[in-house]
């Protein structure tokens, strides 16, 4: 597990790199969390108890030792503010964030690999990171793997789940593949579930499905209040026949 250091011989954030500098391989690895983050801006729009971070540096201690940083595509940390200063987080720094470890870590396999079935597992291990998301659309059969893994640390080692989408009780998400358009692009995407299996739509969607619901409630108040289908078709900038078939 997880060792700590008094704060006064540690770094802080500012003397930390906020990262190890090396550039992702595959643009994927930046557009899936940074759509998970997007949505989950939506979801948890009123909770100020979390961080998503991409491709962000995590320092932490092991064995009493700092350990170089490590680097997933994406994380998630519940139970630390959802921002950290008015210039936002540097780096997670698990000395500076009350020694909470993510909760979730999500590799994306790229044509290179990078060890995210060996080294990388042990590292979230050492960590702590209770949830452990290895997507790999492209190579698992090279990699002997499926596409989409969810691990979950058991007594310090990671035991693959089954199902999908997984839901992640510590959470109150769970975590799928699923079809969709992010940044005019149309394929499979990693999303956030609910506990029913009901898949969290991006903000887009979101909006479009409030904004339809609001004309809804607009048109049949208007139509309880005696207005004819002229007159809330004006008023809502909406044909007769569209009236006509929210009213139906």
């Amino acid at each position: 597990m997880v060792q700590f250091e008094p704060l006064s011989r540690l770094p802080t954030s500012q003397e930390l790199p906020c990262s190890d500098d090396t550039p992702v391989d595959n643009e994927l690895q930046n557009l899936i969390p940074n759509l998970l983050l997007s949505i989950l801006a939506f979801i948890w729009q009123d909770r100020q108890d979390w961080f998503l971070g991409v491709d962000m540096g995590i320092y932490y201690l092991y064995e009493n030792k700092r350990q170089p940083a490590l680097v997933p595509d994406g994380f998630l940390s519940i139970g630390v503010p959802r921002r950290s200063s008015e210039s936002g987080r540097l780096s997670y720094v698990l000395w500076e964030e009350n020694n909470i470890p993510p909760i979730l870590a999500i590799e994306i396999v790229s044509k290179k690999y990078n060890d995210e079935y060996g080294d990388k597992k042990d590292k979230y291990t050492q960590l702590g990171v209770l949830y452990y998301v290895i997507y790999n659309p492209s190579h698992w059969q090279r990699d002997e793997h499926q596409p989409f893994e969810v691990y979950r640390l058991e007594q310090g080692e990671y035991i693959l789940q089954t199902g999908e989408p997984y839901w992640m009780p510590e959470v109150g998400l769970g975590i799928g593949r699923g079809q969709g358009t992010y940044v005019d692009w149309t394929r499979e995407w990693l999303f956030w579930y609910d506990e029913q299996g009901n898949l969290y739509p991006q903000r887009a969607e979101q909006e479009r499905q409030r904004a339809e619901q609001a004309l809804q409630q607009t048109v049949t108040r208007l139509f309880s209040l005696g207005l004819s289908l002229e007159q809330i078709a004006t008023a809502c900038n909406l044909s007769v026949e569209e009236v006509r078939a929210i009213l139906e």
